[in-house]
């Protein structure tokens, strides 16, 4: 072998952070040699700014310095050309999963709830960052516009980066992740009505690149307003998890969120009571917030939608929950010893179980 393909095969190992791909794959490595023991590689950042570069730059070193014969490493950064870009924008583009594809293999889970407090975005903050811990490839987009917390919950504080007109999503903790917070200079309020979120929701489709993935989570908002509107057209393969609490009051509004599936046509694959107890150091349970109400949910969905919708997970309330979210850290990763997120941990593979296969699916053939 060579001193470059060996070298060129070391960086085969180096996987882009923003794009999850390999360096080589994407055409950022210009040229590696290798002279008297020094390993020269010139790669190519996507844009000048690049805020990973020191990330790349130090994956790029540890790779060859592996390489049999190499005593120092010299990496050189530079920049793509425009044209080097389009070629790059070109390759994933081809790649681009359109999600909105009725035959495409992502499962997409829209999570819901009636009313807001009930701990939706929190539930599916942990959920992706389960998925992910558990091997699939994971999207999450914030659709809560006018309430956007996502970004917080994952611990995001870096911009996405652009390429052009392609939006590379940060990552965290394994998940690719979309926020119209991630575009704000503040905390500063968003006032749009209905057209301009169907846009951004429509953006966040198209021009963000997520590459192949397993499951795309989508963030509601609380209701049944726009937003809800807006993801069953963009998104008629979406499916549904709505989440709860044991209040009767909190089950009455989730209803309305549930089954605005008979008029969006999506299917609603189950209901999850959050904060269903909080357990005492006698091993009793206070059930704070009433008890029962995910299941008549439940009951009364399938009733309605004539299929069932079963209840899929009581979680209990903990400050686990809270401290990890306050850290940017799901707390399925922050304690993953405790109850809740063992009982996240579940519901995460159960929604994850379905097989991404292509067995009853038509493929598109030509004679």
């Amino acid at each position: 072998m060579t001193d470059s393909v060996a070298l060129r095969r070391a960086l085969d190992t180096v996987i882009d952070p923003e794009l999850r791909r390999p360096i080589t794959e994407l055409g950022m490595v210009e040229s590696a040699q290798l002279n008297d023991g020094t390993a020269q590689v010139k790669v190519l950042l996507t844009i000048a700014g690049c805020p990973m570069r020191s990330t790349i730059e130090s994956d790029v070193t540890t790779a060859v310095a592996a390489v049999a014969g190499v005593q120092q490493v010299e990496v050189t950064l530079g920049v793509m050309d425009p044209h080097q870009r389009a070629e790059l924008r070109d390759r994933l583009k081809a790649k681009r999963m359109v999600f909105s594809d009725p035959d495409s293999l992502t499962r997409i889970i829209a999570v819901a709830s009636g009313k807001g407090g009930v701990g939706k975005s929190s539930v599916t903050a942990n959920l992706a960052a389960a998925m992910a811990a558990n091997g699939l490839k994971v999207g999450l987009i914030d659709a809560d516009v006018h309430g956007f917390s996502i970004p917080s919950l994952m611990g995001i504080t870096q911009p996405p980066t652009r390429v052009d007109e392609m939006i590379l999503p940060p990552v965290a903790h394994g998940v690719k992740v979309i926020s119209i917070g991630m575009f704000l200079d503040s905390n500063q309020p968003v006032i749009w009505r209905g057209p301009m979120l169907h846009r951004a929701l429509e953006q966040f489709l198209t021009d963000v690149y997520f590459s192949d993935l397993d499951v795309l989570l989508l963030d509601l908002p609380p209701g049944t307003g726009d937003m809800a509107i807006s993801v069953s057209q963009l998104l008629p393969n979406s499916e549904l998890l709505v989440i709860t609490t044991p209040q009767s009051t909190a089950t009455q509004v989730a209803e309305r969120a549930g089954t605005i599936a008979l008029q969006t046509k999506q299917k609603v694959i189950g209901v999850v009571e959050n904060m269903s107890y909080l357990s005492l150091p006698d091993g009793s349970k206070m059930e704070i917030f009433g008890t029962g109400g995910g299941q008549r949910l439940s009951e009364s969905l399938s009733s309605q939608l004539q299929y069932s919708v079963p209840l899929l997970a009581q979680l209990p309330l903990e400050e686990a929950v809270r401290v990890g979210s306050d850290q940017g850290v799901p707390v399925v990763l922050s304690t993953p010893e405790s109850p809740v997120a063992q009982s996240l941990r579940e519901l995460a593979i159960k929604l994850g179980q379905r097989p991404r296969g292509l067995a009853g699916r038509s493929l598109p053939m030509s004679f």
